[in-house]
């Protein structure tokens, strides 16, 4: 039970908002004027501690703003005893959401809703006209959805780019802004990486290249143009990783092309983008200087499907390449024909059908593979989204004791390093003095110096390249942020897509089977993403904490 706080220490949160919409059409002032009104209506009327928060550029209809969240953060701690705002459509055009802030919420948490234009203040209870007035304040929002729609259909059926930032590597033209012009320092990046893809290296080991070799974020770079830019430059300079790098070797636009209507909006409440099928997307080529070549940019899309390739017969599975064996190391290979069913394709050992005496077929269906990896997703998915501080915490604790036998196994390796140097140069000594003493021929001599000094050189060129690969720190707060923010986009998972298993999955370990009570049993690790083998609550911990959850929920509802 919350701890109530005096009335005397709780604040009177003026809340602001400004959507982009609105800006547009003038009609709700600045935030500026809002904070003035606000401020002065708190003073008339001596309401305590009044503090001021606004939403800049936020849509009414959507409730996750940070200054929102932060005023309902402080009323479920029983901080808030009033809410201000100048009209009743700044604290939204939800009328469902609404409703139940003004009748449950805001009653639950003892807090005081006012709206000075519209006449509203819940400490005189709230009339029947509110309701009416929150479908109109919604129809608003629809009406207001659907006319920035066909605008946006209108301009990118013309092949106006509908992208609101550039892609890096280009900037808009100052005497067109519609037109996309080449930003060539940021360009020459964009080049150097998919000269990279095509050498063989995937985004992840493109990523730390860029990462070591000091190249600024697409973030940092236009930050320091003095662009504004929607994602903050990280924490830690320049660095990269592997989705950033992935989705600049996604973008056709760098062969000249306009590509729109990529992704749509479910409806105007519901403001994440789902992706279109490409056949739906709308391109127009050769609208803007080219970046990239047409026939590199197809490579290395080839390329980068060297995870999913087809067997002779052209069937492909999505887990081609992922699967390992946990014997010999060695890939799984796939075998499925048009002479049975799909159900009946499998993998099975590649060392073992090179040679049979090397390893055993570990032998597994298609099928079973699919079922696991889905049952895991899923169980992996709703743990993350029910409780994702407590799986970043698990996660964050088991990386700090990865990371330090990491470094440690890498500080042994320096040290033997640099100890064999000092080694090398003893035996050449001693080799000399044995020459000199006539027990060393010159000809074994030199045989023998050149080798060590070969071996010495390669060791004095290895050291600073171990030591910095020592130094540097991998930034695994943020790489697993950006995982779990993923995890949360992906809802009510009921079948597995070539792209959810690329996204998710690292590597598939099968064990060889083994009969125990007449029954065959079989391992299989799955390793994800970022965080690697997953070490999952027991099925009693997961039924706990579902029950638990379960619990919560009827008492928010309740």
């Amino acid at each position: 039970m919350k701890k109530k706080q005096p009335n005397n220490q709780r604040i009177t949160a003026l809340y602001a908002r400004l959507s982009r919409d609105d800006e547009k059409e003038g009609i709700s002032g600045s935030i500026q004027n809002q904070k003035a009104i606000l401020e002065k209506f708190a003073s008339d009327n001596h309401l305590p501690n009044p503090r001021f928060f606004f939403d800049d550029g936020y849509s009414g209809v959507s409730f996750t703003r940070p200054a929102f969240m932060e005023i309902m953060e402080l009323a479920e701690q029983g901080l808030v005893a009033n809410l201000v705002v100048k009209d009743h459509s700044r604290l939204g055009r939800n009328r469902l959401v609404v409703g139940q802030l003004l009748e449950e919420d805001f009653v639950r948490l003892n807090v005081r809703y006012i709206a000075i234009m519209d006449n509203i203040d819940t400490a005189n209870g709230v009339s029947d006209i509110v309701p009416m007035q929150d479908l109109f304040n919604e129809w608003h929002a629809k009406n207001t959805s659907d006319k920035v729609r066909r605008v946006m259909q209108s301009r990118g059926n013309a092949g106006i780019p509908l992208t609101t930032n550039t892609p890096f590597g280009y900037k808009k033209d100052p005497e067109d802004k519609n037109r996309w012009i080449v930003d060539e320092p940021a360009a020459e990046v964009v080049q150097r990486i998919f000269r990279m893809s095509v050498s063989g290296l995937g985004p992840t080991q493109i990523a730390k290249r860029l990462k070591s070799d000091g190249v600024m974020t697409p973030s940092e770079y236009l930050h320091s143009v003095g662009v504004k830019c929607p994602v903050k430059p990280p924490v830690y300079p320049h660095n990269w990783c592997s989705s950033t790098v992935a989705a600049i070797l996604d973008r056709q636009e760098y062969t000249g092309d306009t590509v729109n209507f990529r992704s749509f909006r479910q409806s105007f409440k519901l403001k994440k983008r789902m992706d279109k099928p490409q056949e739906e997307w709308k391109i127009f080529p050769d609208t803007h200087p080219a970046i990239i070549d047409r026939e590199t940019f197809a490579l290395v899309q080839d390329l980068r499907q060297h995870r999913r390739r087809p067997t002779r017969t052209g069937i492909v599975s999505m887990f081609s390449g992922l699967l390992y064996c946990a014997d010999c190391g060695s890939k799984l290979g796939y075998s499925a024909t048009n002479n049975y069913k799909r159900e009946q394709a499998f993998f099975f050992c590649s060392a073992y059908r090179g040679n049979s005496n090397v390893c055993s077929a570990h032998f597994i269906r298609e099928k079973v593979v699919e079922e696991l990896v889905l049952e895991g997703l899923q169980r992996l998915l709703w743990y993350i989204q029910v409780y994702e501080k407590r799986f970043a915490q698990e996660q964050m604790e088991r990386f700090g004791i990865q990371e330090k036998r990491e470094l440690t196994a890498r500080g042994r390796e320096l040290d033997k390093a640099k100890q064999r140097v000092v080694e090398i140069d003893q035996l050449i000594q001693k080799s000399y003095e044995d020459m000199s003493k006539g027990l060393l021929s010159e000809e074994r001599f030199a045989t023998l110096s050149v080798s060590l000094e070969t071996e010495q050189k390669q060791l004095k060129t290895t050291i600073p390249e171990m030591e910095a690969s020592l130094e540097a720190t991998t930034d695994k707060a943020a790489d697993l942020q950006r995982f779990i923010e993923r995890a949360r986009q992906v809802t009510r998972l009921t079948k597995l897509t070539p792209e959810i298993v690329h996204e998710f999955i690292d590597k598939i370990v099968v064990s060889k089977p083994d009969k125990a009570g007449g029954k065959r049993h079989q391992r299989v690790d799955i390793h994800y993403n970022t965080i690697g083998l997953w070490c999952a609550p027991s099925p009693e911990e997961m039924e706990r904490l579902y029950q638990e959850h379960l619990a919560n929920q009827r008492k928010r509802t309740a």
